[in-house]
């Protein structure tokens, strides 16, 4: 795939998730925006094994969005990936929808844990590692945190057992966009460094562009020869795609205005007959 090509696909999923939340006028469209390529690298260019006609196969390797408000993100890419249905994407957050704001076990395919509440994740992919590394099981299990999520008591515990139990099939994802709900992670806890953090409780970390997507590739595909869970940091922009929300926590929650729907309907490339089609009840 081109440079070219690769911009265009990641530019129509972005659009996907908008249109998506937009229509129903709920969505955490920066916290989903920063996360597309991360998700792109791992389902499309499949580092993260699934087969998608048999999603609940018991060889899968796990993966676990703890940073639950990014959920759109992920069914996005688990519609496009044909593990659930182009219908079932559409019924977001609609009555009787399988699909809510955050992801929600065995509500469809593709979803590994209930994750609404923050700070959860990793210590249910520590587990899920371990009971793999009891088995004599070779598959891996996926946690992508948010850095502001990683302010959680419960992620550090999570952070000491999975060192400690040398459970290198582990790899925690880290959306570091640098901002939370109400403002910038230094600011709040004066974290500055996450890879020192994880590096201090002997874990393998490696830090990546998380909108480099051939970065990505080559980060995920490295072998991990260490005994060690593996923390990837990546740098990423929160709201990436989208100029006026890029970077801007009060984007945290928030849809846009009908001034501020000309920027997305221009950056995303989105036709008049789909914004009509998805337009908000008022």
């Amino acid at each position: 795939m081109t440079k070219q090509d690769l911009d265009k696909t990641l530019k129509e999923i972005r659009k996907e998730i908008f249109l998506t939340g937009y229509s129903v006028n709920i969505a955490h469209l920066a916290s989903a925006f920063s996360l597309v390529e991360i998700l792109y690298s791992l389902y499309h260019n499949q580092h993260l094994h699934y087969d998608p006609k048999n999603p609940d196969k018991d060889t899968r390797d796990r993966f676990i969005l703890s940073k639950g408000h990014g959920s759109l993100a992920l069914y996005v890419m688990l519609a496009r990936e044909g593990i659930i249905s182009q219908e079932q994407l559409a019924s977001f957050c609609k009555p009787g929808s399988s699909l809510g704001g955050e992801p929600v076990l065995n509500s469809v395919p593709g979803i590994e844990a209930t994750s609404g509440s923050l700070g959860h994740g990793l210590s249910l992919g520590a587990g899920m590692a371990l009971a793999k590394k009891l088995d004599h099981r070779s598959e891996k299990v996926y946690v992508l945190l948010g850095d502001g999520e990683c302010q959680e008591g419960a992620i550090w515990e999570a952070v000491m057992f999975a060192a400690a139990k040398q459970l290198d099939n582990l790899i925690a994802i880290i959306d570091d966009n640098a901002l939370q709900k109400m403002g910038k992670t230094s600011d709040i806890m004066g974290i500055t460094s996450w890879a020192e953090q994880f590096k201090a409780f002997n874990w393998d970390v490696q830090e990546v562009d998380g909108h480099d997507v051939a970065a990505l590739d080559q980060i995920f595909a490295k072998p991990n020869t260490t005994k060690k869970p593996r923390a990837i940091i990546a740098h990423t922009i929160k709201g990436k795609g989208v100029s006026i929300v890029e970077g801007d926590a009060r984007w945290h929650w928030r849809l846009p205005s009908k001034r501020e729907l000309k920027t997305f309907v221009q950056e995303l490339n989105i036709s008049e007959e789909e914004i009509a089609s998805c337009r908000p009840a008022m």
